[in-house]
C-alpha cells in the first residue's frame, strides 16, 4: 500500500510542477513591475488558469509551416522538466516518509507552491506577497483541518506558534541585517515555521538549521569558484523550502 501511495505521489507532484513554468515566467520580475501579461514576442498569455498554469512555450511564435507540419511553439520559459522531476521526486519522499496520514494531502499542496516560489527567487530574488501570505494561510487551515482527523501526528498549536516563532526570528535579522534577509523571506518563514512546527520544536530547529547550512555551503562554493563575493546577494528561499521538506520528512520518520 505505501508504495503505490509514493508512486501516486510522484506523479502528481511531476503532472502538477510540469505546470509551473508559465507562472514561473509570469512572476519572475523586477520589484515594482506588473506581472507578465504576454510573450517575449507580444503576444498574450490570456487570462484565467490556462493563462497562469502551462509549459512556457508560445503557439503564436511559432515558424512557418514545413513539409513535416508546423514547428513546435517558442519556448520563453525552461525548466519545466527539472520542475517536473523535482515535484515527483520531493513527493514522492514525502509519501515515503509521512505515510497515510492526513497531513499527507497538505505537503502534497505545499510542495508545487514552495517549489514555484523558489524558482521565482532563483530568477529574480523576489517572493511574490501573493504567494507567501496565502502559502502561509492555506497550510495553516489545511492543517488544522487534518488534525481533526484520526491518524493525524502533529500538533495545530504547534503548527501555528513554530510560524510565528520562525517569522519573529527571520524579523529579527531582517531588522539586523536586510541585506542578509528580505522581508519576502520573513513572509515565507510564516509557512515554513506552520510546516515544521507541525511536528515539534526539535523538527522546527532542524529544518530552520538545514536552510541556514545548506545556504552558507552554497554560497560558499559560490565564492570558490569566483562566481559571488563575500558581499553578494544571493536568493534564500529555495534553501528555506529545501529545509521545509528536510525537516517535515525527518519529523514525519522520527515522530
Amino acid at each position: 500500500m505505501e508504495w503505490i501511495v509514493s508512486v501516486a505521489a510522484a506523479a502528481y507532484g511531476a503532472a502538477v510542477c510540469s505546470l509551473l513554468p508559465r507562472a514561473v515566467y509570469r512572476l519572475s520580475v523586477e520589484p515594482g513591475k506588473p506581472w507578465r501579461d504576454s510573450c517575449p514576442g507580444g503576444h498574450p498569455l490570456g487570462g484565467g488558469v490556462r493563462g497562469v498554469l502551462g509549459p512556457a512555450v508560445c503557439g503564436a511564435c511559432a515558424g512557418e509551416v514545413r513539409a513535416g507540419g508546423r514547428e513546435p511553439g517558442e519556448a520563453y520559459g525552461g525548466g519545466r522538466g527539472a520542475l517536473a522531476v523535482v515535484g515527483a521526486l520531493v513527493c514522492a519522499g514525502l509519501a515515503a516518509a509521512v505515510g497515510v496520514r492526513p497531513e499527507l494531502a497538505v505537503w502534497l499542496l505545499f510542495v508545487p507552491c514552495a517549489l514555484l516560489l523558489a524558482a521565482v527567487d532563483l530568477a529574480v530574488m523576489r517572493l511574490p506577497d501573493m504567494l507567501t501570505l496565502p502559502l502561509a494561510a492555506g497550510t495553516a487551515a489545511l492543517l488544522g483541518l487534518a488534525a481533526l482527523l484520526p491518524g493525524a501526528a502533529g500538533s495545530w498549536r504547534g503548527a501555528l506558534l513554530g510560524g510565528l516563532v520562525l517569522a519573529g526570528a527571520f524579523f529579527a535579522l531582517f531588522v539586523i541585517s536586510p541585506r542578509a534577509v528580505a522581508f519576502g523571506d520573513v513572509k515565507l518563514a510564516l509557512s515554513v515555521g506552520v510546516a515544521l512546527g507541525w511536528y515539534g520544536w526539535a523538527v522546527l530547529f532542524a529544518g530552520a538549521f538545514l536552510g541556514f547550512l545548506s545556504a552558507a555551503g552554497y554560497g560558499f562554493a559560490l565564492m570558490l569558484t569566483g562566481r559571488a563575493r563575500r558581499d553578494s546577494a544571493m536568493a534564500f528561499g529555495p534553501f528555506m523550502v529545501l529545509g521545509a521538506v528536510a525537516g517535515v520528512a525527518l519529523g514525519a520518520l522520527t515522530g
